[in-house]
């Protein structure tokens, strides 16, 4: 395993995580009796295994159902310095609700403090002043940190990156969870402010979220050869030296095994990337232009700004991916679910909308009259059945 000095918190941290989203029985609160016995020897494998390989870091929240209980129980096989154990909890308008919750998760987990401790989910600005006012969430979260029941306190975020470099600057934070890889680079700027800050950078979901890579499509397979599209994915981050670990949502104990192979590259991780990413670049020019790339997001309004508050910005990423990748299934996914779940899939999908004040709307993008056929074309070539979240499906 490789490690890196997460920020400020000093912690020696592997570069890949074991998340804690994906192996659980459900995704409520059930009794502990409920829990199949395989299943949850299937947890202490999974464990077992991430800690012989060096992935010491076992992320969790609140929100994911069974999986603190669960967590808490297994965890019970491992001595306790031989991992950093993080969950997250998300903010509430009143802090003692906020108290209340995080007081559940210690009880499901079964310990006395966390090393990484987060406010989960700040993705719009009305979480962020639940966090952020006096005597807000993140005053609570210090509270606990002087008693001792957390080592270090961050915050997750599928907010825009304008919002969560506010949070960075606004907060005072160790360490923040976000979306950054291949197909969602427009954080770039929130992980430099992060790096200005000293503190952590854990990237979520580069797997799943970032193209369902464990079925990639021929195309990407191709292109990405003789890296898998994960590994190189894994690669990509790594070449960024303010990413500090990346999450691996594993539900079996040989989900890492693709995630190990690509650290034997490592080392030269910019130089063994350069190559494909040069080729998948110019698949990205030869679908939207020559600088595409670059340009295709600037002067692009938020989702609340924009007509009948269509998410052009994340439709048109999805579009050129599908393009360029051949992410057709993937981007049908995550755009059919826009408008699903409230804050965590902002804005909606393409709808009847008027055109003048779309025009409006796009007054700022070099791309305008593209960007407006992207839209049409997306409508089509997206739109299907809603299909429900992970955390319903």
């Amino acid at each position: 395993m490789k490690y890196r000095r997460f920020g400020k918190t000093e912690l020696s941290m592997p570069v890949i995580s074991c998340g804690g989203m994906r192996y659980q029985h459900k995704w409520d609160d059930v009794p502990w009796c409920e829990v199949p016995r395989e299943g949850q020897e299937n947890i202490e494998k999974l464990l077992g295994r991430a800690l012989d390989l060096g992935i010491n870091h076992i992320e969790t929240a609140r929100g994911y159902g069974s999986s603190e209980m669960q967590l808490g129980f297994a965890l019970k096989h491992f001595p306790r310095d031989s991992y950093i154990l993080q969950t997250k909890v998300a903010p509430q308008k009143d802090p003692k609700e906020f108290r209340k919750v995080f007081e559940k998760s210690m009880k499901y987990l079964q310990h006395d403090y966390v090393e990484l401790f987060s406010l989960h989910g700040i993705n719009n600005r009305d979480l962020m002043e639940y966090a952020l006012c006096p005597g807000g969430c993140l005053e609570e979260a210090y509270k606990l940190k002087e008693e001792g029941r957390v080592k270090h306190i961050g915050f997750s975020t599928h907010a825009s990156n304008t919002e969560i470099t506010e949070i960075i600057e606004r907060g005072n934070f160790d360490y923040v969870n976000l979306h950054w890889y291949l197909i969602a680079q427009l954080n770039g700027p929130s992980i430099e402010a992060a790096a200005k800050k000293d503190m952590g950078v854990f990237i979520i979901s580069p797997n799943d979220k970032g193209g369902r890579l464990y079925n990639p499509p021929q195309k990407m397979v191709d292109l990405c050869d003789p890296l898998e599209p994960m590994a190189f994915n894994d690669l990509f981050c790594w070449a960024n030296p303010n990413v500090h670990t990346i999450s691996c949502g594993a539900a079996r104990p040989s989900d890492f095994d693709t995630h190990v192979k690509a650290l034997e590259h490592y080392d030269e991780a910019e130089s063994v990337i350069a190559s494909t990413l040069e080729k998948i670049y110019a698949e990205v020019a030869r679908f939207g232009g020559p600088d595409w790339h670059d340009t295709w997001h600037t002067g692009l309004p938020e989702w609340d700004t924009v007509p009948g508050e269509i998410n052009v910005k994340d439709v048109v990423r999805l579009w050129t991916w599908a393009k360029a990748l051949d992410l057709e299934d993937f981007a049908k996914w995550r755009y059919n679910m826009l408008g699903t779940a409230d804050h965590w899939f902002p804005g909606n999908i393409v709808k009847d909308y008027d055109e003048k004040k779309m025009h409006e709307a796009l007054r700022n993008s070099p791309h305008a009259e593209k960007i407006s056929n992207i839209l049409k074309e997306s409508r089509i070539l997206f739109e299907d059945t809603t299909i429900p979240r992970l955390s319903r499906s």
